[in-house]
């Protein structure tokens, strides 16, 4: 069974930056894609960013240009830096990862901006 471990949530101002990191417990080239998705009280989750194995990279729209989603197949972990965070921002993040036709989902770690 993969498991996945994110950290690196936190309380941060508005302006400032934070870096996720998702751990899993294999090798984490053998997922179809990894993510992060977030979820705010009272909203669906969203995706925020995704990385396919070939490597290629899809962000929402609300962070292009801001957040960016990278690995290090070495250390079996995905990232996601975050930088010019806005209150918006304020959510709980969840690393994701598809194999075929399973999902797999770390435990959240949650992100609080200030303004």
């Amino acid at each position: 069974q993969v498991q996945l471990v994110e950290s690196g949530g936190g309380l941060v101002q508005a302006g400032g930056s934070l870096r996720l990191s998702c751990a899993a417990s294999g090798s984490i080239l053998i997922f179809n894609a990894m993510g992060w998705y977030r979820q705010a009280p009272g909203n669906q989750r969203e995706l925020v960013a995704r990385i396919m194995r070939g490597g290629d990279t899809k962000y929402a729209d609300s962070v292009k240009g801001r957040f960016t989603i990278s690995r290090d197949s070495a250390k079996n972990t995905v990232y996601l830096q975050m930088n010019s965070l806005k209150p918006e921002d304020t959510a709980v993040y969840y690393c994701h990862g598809s194999l075929f036709v399973r999902d797999y989902w770390g435990q959240g770690t949650q992100v609080t901006v200030s303004s």
